[in-house]
């Protein structure tokens, strides 16, 4: 079923009404979707360089509007749709866990889930759940979420199809590379 979504998704790269198609796969990625809005992106912005970054405007801008949708069900519909995403994500049983010390981190969290491959679905539903400041959550979804598309917009823009690869490979890992050095350095700086 994943592979029939993923191919379906791809498929929309090429339709006359990509753009759309893009902020529609941004949105509802954020928030339930499993498959990436990447691999429409990648694609759009490999045939059109001169647009990556309208497209990567267009994808971040849909994307956090669909973690304000992924908040809202986290926020309101939690009993209903939230645990049943969770629980096909495997996250059920960390949710409980992780709810006492969200809110302390939660702007780490958007951060860190927006550029990283932690499925930010996953936090914008827990950020509604657990009720972290909107405006908390706002910024650090636009910081994230830019970031992310931002960077693949700029590599594809400047490098063309030779970096498709790297970016499809090894750009998550990178990304959470980052946000560990990141973390570590403010760590080392409070405690040494």
């Amino acid at each position: 079923m994943i592979r029939r979504l993923y191919d379906w998704t791809l498929s929309l790269s090429a339709h006359p009404r990509a753009l759309w198609a893009l902020a529609a796969v941004s949105f509802v990625e954020s928030s339930f979707f499993p498959i990436p809005p990447d691999i429409l992106m990648i694609p759009m912005i490999l045939a059109q360089p001169r647009k990556a970054w309208l497209i990567a405007l267009v994808c971040t801008v849909s994307s956090v509007l669909g973690g304000l949708f992924g908040y809202f069900i986290g926020a309101v519909l939690f009993e209903t749709i939230g645990q049943a995403i969770f629980d096909f994500y495997g996250k059920a049983d960390a949710v409980l866990s992780f709810n006492e010390r969200f809110n302390a981190y939660g702007a780490w969290a958007v951060l860190v889930a927006g550029v990283t491959p932690f499925p930010y679905k996953v936090i914008t539903i827990m950020s509604g759940w657990t009720g972290l400041s909107i405006p908390v959550f706002i910024v650090a979804s636009v910081v994230a979420r830019g970031l992310r598309f931002f960077i693949v917009a700029a590599l594809l823009w400047k490098f063309g199809a030779p970096i498709r690869a790297f970016i499809e490979k090894y750009l998550g890992l990178l990304f959470t590379l980052f946000v560990i050095l990141l973390i570590g350095g403010f760590y080392a700086i409070r405690f040494l």
